[in-house]
């Protein structure tokens, strides 16, 4: 693959954004490398980065949204699942 069609390949991918695909491009764009490094399999890469980036992005807005969360009013402990 020529470099200029990576370089546009990469670009999509950081532009990609919204809910349903929070993290994918960032993880992508870092799997793309890592698998071009590791020997022509920036496709592959591209994939699973895109995967963790986004499992990382849910969790990372779980965590939050659980912080958020308020304490119930008659002091007892919050649920835990």
């Amino acid at each position: 693959m020529n470099k200029k069609l990576q370089f546009v390949i990469a670009a999509a991918l950081l532009t990609i954004g919204g809910v349903a695909n929070a993290g994918c491009g960032k993880g992508a764009a870092v799997g793309a490398v890592a698998g071009h490094v590791a020997g022509k399999h920036a496709v592959a890469g591209a994939a699973v980065g895109c995967a963790i980036g986004h499992h990382s992005a849910k969790k990372k807005a779980a965590a939050a949204n659980a912080a958020a969360a308020p304490a119930p009013a008659n002091g007892a402990a919050a649920p835990t699942k």
